[in-house]
């Protein structure tokens, strides 16, 4: 194990060729790290990669609902790019010559180099894709398999060198050209295999999460009567004075499109019954202001904030954090397992479950949920189904900055689902995360087998 975090010292002479003055480079880690990696034996990573950024065009005019995926720096929140919720273009951008350079094949390596800097990204399949210059796209050419050199770059040993390059005032970023100054261990055929085996098959788990959460989804919809449901395209629904401002308070067309009345007439039509979301809430906050001056990287309390928002659940893994002392600033902020986040701001609506059995905060613009007389598994996907989509679009439609208050939030109306019907659903959901959950432990043994396959040879 390599130890020591102070600075070294350093001779002028000995300066690399990036000519850093900062002692933060400097660090005893990073000097050792590298010194041990070329006595150990390693490769270059220019040597084992075709290396290049994605598209520079400006297309975010173009930017569409369904198409051709179109990744960014933020959509790296799943070790396979996939995963992701990207933004799409048509068919015409993507086959634009200079977004050529930039398509997307199986086994690239997706490696992030703007804004959130290192996080790592692999290409499963062949499926047309493509990605903007905040990432660099990382094609192995030999000697070492794509799942190998993404789990290593995942690694202390790879995201130390990542960050050790990592330059900039306002926009910290990643040049390609530092990139020939990372280094990569020369491991066994033997063990490549073996941690392509763990990566292939956290890969298939996911998959069967997946097939499981998409077959809840499908329970839910056939369950209230939506399973085949195809929302109207009209754009023009013709409404009386008295039947729209007057009663609403909204004047902007798109308000009134057919295909929300559609959902909640739906709703309100269900057999059991319906009521607004309100009657199934015990409590909630809606997140605290902790200042930024504050915010820390270690040893504090995890801070939500709306990008940690997934439907699959909080993404903690680039989460800042906040000192411990601050943790009772706001007690009703501190957010309990089972308890529903709802994100108020940007892309609002998205909502997910809190697993987390340790202490974490809630940020402002996110609202914060104790349900009662409802399974929260349930109430959550309802929130991410078009029951909830619609509703909360439709409310949040009209603004720059688009914003949803905690009222309307709690105004939508929910259909009253049978407790052996929700726990039906229930059930799929609890089995998707805990196969969830296997992936994401197989990744991280396989991170942790190349951190001891590492240091075994400096015991050595």
């Amino acid at each position: 194990m390599l130890e020591g975090l102070e600075v070294s010292e350093v001779m002028l002479s000995e300066l690399e060729r990036t000519k850093r003055f900062d002692s933060e480079f400097y660090k005893k880690e990073n000097l050792q790290i590298v010194s041990f990696l070329k006595e150990r034996g390693c490769d270059n990573l220019v040597d084992l990669v075709n290396i290049s950024d994605g598209n520079h065009m400006s297309i975010s005019e173009n930017f569409i609902d369904s198409g051709i995926p179109y990744y960014r720096g933020q959509d790296i929140h799943s070790f396979f790019i996939e995963n992701a919720s990207p933004i799409y273009i048509s068919e015409d951008i993507f086959n634009k010559p200079l977004l050529k350079r930039s398509y997307l094949q199986k086994n690239d390596i997706l490696l992030s180099i703007v804004g959130t800097i290192g996080k790592v990204a692999i290409v499963s399949t062949n499926d047309k894709a493509t990605c903007s210059c905040k990432l660099a796209i990382l094609r192995p050419k030999k000697r070492i398999s794509s799942e190998l050199l993404a789990v290593f770059l995942n690694s202390r040993y790879g995201q130390n060198q990542i960050q050790k390059y990592v330059r900039g005032a306002v926009q910290m970023g990643l040049i390609l050209e530092d990139m020939n100054q990372l280094f990569v261990p020369i491991f066994s055929n033997d063990f490549d295999k073996n941690i392509s085996k763990s990566v292939i098959l956290s890969k298939q788990t996911l998959k069967q999460s997946q097939a499981l959460y998409r077959q809840a989804e499908e329970l839910l919809l056939e369950t209230i009567g939506l399973k085949d449901f195809t929302p109207s395209q009209e754009k023009v629904n013709v409404k009386s004075f008295k039947e729209s401002f007057l009663g609403t308070g909204r004047l902007d067309a798109e308000y009134y499109q057919p295909k929300y009345e559609e959902i909640i007439n739906v709703v309100k039509n269900y057999k059991n019954g319906f009521a607004n979301f309100e009657s199934f809430i015990d409590s909630y906050s809606t997140g605290y202001p902790y200042k930024s001056e504050t915010y820390i990287e270690e040893n504090g309390i995890p801070l939500v904030r709306i990008n940690n928002l997934t439907k699959e659940g909080l993404d903690l893994s680039n989460a800042i954090q906040i000192p411990k002392e601050d943790l009772n600033l706001s007690k009703k902020d501190i957010a309990k397992e089972n308890d529903i986040l709802i994100s108020m701001s940007g892309t609002i609506g998205l909502s997910c479950i809190v697993r987390e059995k340790n202490k974490i905060v809630i940020n402002q613009r996110i609202m914060k949920i104790t349900s009662k007389n409802y399974n929260p598994q349930v109430l959550s996907l309802l929130l991410n189904s078009i029951v909830g989509k619609y509703q909360l679009d439709r409310i949040g439609t009209g603004g720059v900055q688009t914003n949803i208050s905690s009222s309307d939030i709690k105004n939508i109306v929910i259909p009253i689902i049978e407790s052996e019907a929700q726990q039906q659903i229930s059930a799929l959901i609890q089995e998707s995360f805990a196969l969830r959950k296997e992936s994401e432990r197989l990744l991280i043994e396989a991170k942790e087998m190349v951190e001891r396959e590492i240091e075994k040879c400096n015991n050595n």
